[in-house]
């Protein structure tokens, strides 16, 4: 079998290492496989013994240069021109399965235009999608229709819901791949990613267990602020870590409020506390893992700490967490909300403000607002329990957070309103958990699961499907004012 895996770049992120999680298992499992991006690996010995082209048109257009458009058009062909040049190079005129990743953002504006000319000359497509555009990312949103008559795949069985009701067949996985009832031959499928064991070293001087630790890159979606409330709610000697900065423009400036809050609060919050030092000397200093993230696309933090001996705590996102649940992963230490009560979070204030940055989404979009909105928002701001934290903006956060470190009588009504932060201080994890999980996590995502399932895929994905997105249908299903985390909307 004859693969081409397809992506922007080569650069260190979740999408380059799944990409090359995929094409290592394909490897071992018999398959052609040939990497195409749009610049050589920055780290090209993790790649030895994988096929590569680089083929410049593929990359990002702010790093070509090239003024952000529409797709197709002469950048379109040209993209299209290339990548089946190379193709033929590579497999003369024999058939391939090109599985391109994150196609639909639009960060190369002529991908989407080739994608539908390669589809028409007969090439077998799979568009794996990390992010979609209309999950709240006006920046990346093309407004372009999506390539017909290919398949799809997607990694949480959100985004497989709402594509399916958006107009695509779904295929169910099995011992082989199969359309669901009456649909046809199946266009979309749930590919969720391998799950490497992580390697725990003993850190240099000591101090292991008095961290919990968040793993993370500190951009706005990871909800920072609320990491900073749970610190007050810790063990006495315990820190909240984060590990590594953002490294983008409005990503920086709200982290860098965030530490400064941080230090004239003098609360026991940790920053880049893995930027110096090897990850895994890093793990070693954790009594576990802590989330407070609003928005994920696969999930791996609520994975990862499992294969280290970790327990995870913190935010539950549901539409994540369920399909771990399902493969038995069980989450015994996680909170769906943490409520904060009128009296500190004022439900008008909070109305204003969403509805302002909501009316904006939806113009950046080239949407008018739904009627009823604005009703829609007072239900969320008015209820009698409170606003969730992680649904505010930043200020409003900041102001909880200054109430809360300042006062004890706030700390205690705070808990009193979210049992999880009253029990915070002498949860400890279970040994059991950590060992159930860890196996139902190196089982469920194995290299060898997710191998079996992708081939299962590529053998469907030969079969011609008929089928479309409607694009309008899918922005009603995503913005959603009942599912929206003011942190997780991006910006320009």
């Amino acid at each position: 079998m004859k693969i081409a895996l397809v992506h922007y770049h080569l650069r260190p992120g979740g999408v380059t290492q799944v990409l090359l999680n995929q094409a290592r298992a394909l490897i071992e499992g018999g398959c052609e496989v040939l990497a195409l991006s749009g610049e050589s690996p920055a780290y090209p010995e993790l790649w030895t013994g994988i096929d590569m082209a680089v083929i410049p048109e593929l990359h990002y257009d702010r790093v070509r240069g090239a003024p952000k458009g529409k797709s197709g058009g002469p950048a379109g062909s040209a993209l299209a021109r290339r990548i089946e040049k190379v193709l033929q190079s590579r497999w003369g005129d024999g058939g391939g399965i090109v599985h391109v990743h994150n196609p639909l953002i639009q960060k190369n504006s002529g991908l989407l235009g080739a994608l539908r000319e390669l589809g028409g000359r007969g090439f077998s497509l799979l568009l794996q999608n990390h992010d979609l555009a209309e999950d709240f990312r006006p920046d990346v949103y093309s407004g372009e229709s999506y390539p017909e008559n290919c398949h799809y795949a997607v990694i949480n069985s959100r985004d497989f819901a709402f594509l399916r009701d958006a107009g695509l067949k779904p295929g169910i996985a099995g011992p082989s791949v199969r359309a669901g009832p009456g649909e046809g031959s199946p266009g979309l499928y749930l590919l969720p990613n391998e799950v490497r064991p992580l390697t725990v070293s003993p850190p240099a001087g000591g101090g292991a267990g008095n961290r919990y630790l968040y793993p993370v890159r500190g951009i706005r979606r990871k909800n920072l602020g609320e990491a900073l409330l749970l610190s007050l709610f810790i063990p006495r000697g315990r820190t909240v870590a984060i590990t590594q900065p953002p490294t983008t423009g409005r990503d920086q400036d709200i982290y860098r409020h965030w530490k400064k809050i941080a230090g004239e609060l003098s609360l026991p919050v940790e920053f880049e506390i893995g930027r110096d030092r090897p990850f895994p000397e890093v793990l070693g200093t954790a009594c576990a893992v802590i989330t407070s993230s609003v928005k994920e696309g696969f999930g791996f933090s609520f994975l990862e700490p499992w294969t280290a001996g970790l327990a995870v705590t913190g935010r539950r996102i549901d539409y994540v967490c369920r399909d771990f649940e399902d493969a038995g992963v069980h989450f015994d230490a996680l909170y769906n909300s943490l409520l904060i009560p009128p009296e500190f979070a004022p439900p008008e204030l909070f109305k204003e403000k969403f509805l302002t940055t909501l009316t904006g989404v939806y113009g950046a979009f080239g949407m008018e607002a739904p009627p009823g909105l604005e009703a829609k928002i007072a239900e969320l701001a008015f209820r009698p329990a409170g606003i969730d934290f992680g649904a505010m903006d930043e200020a409003m956060q900041s102001s909880v957070i200054r109430a809360a470190a300042g006062d004890g009588g706030v700390r205690r009504t705070l808990a009193e309103a979210n049992p999880f932060l009253e029990g915070l201080a002498g949860w400890e994890p279970c040994g059991d958990r950590i060992e159930a999980n860890r196996g139902a996590v190196t089982s469920a995502y194995s290299r060898e699961a997710v191998s079996v399932l992708l081939r299962n895929m590529y053998e469907a994905v030969k079969i011609p499907v008929k089928q479309r997105i409607s694009r309008s249908r899918l922005l009603e299903l995503y913005l959603d004012p009942r599912r929206v985390y003011l942190p997780g909307i991006a910006y320009e």
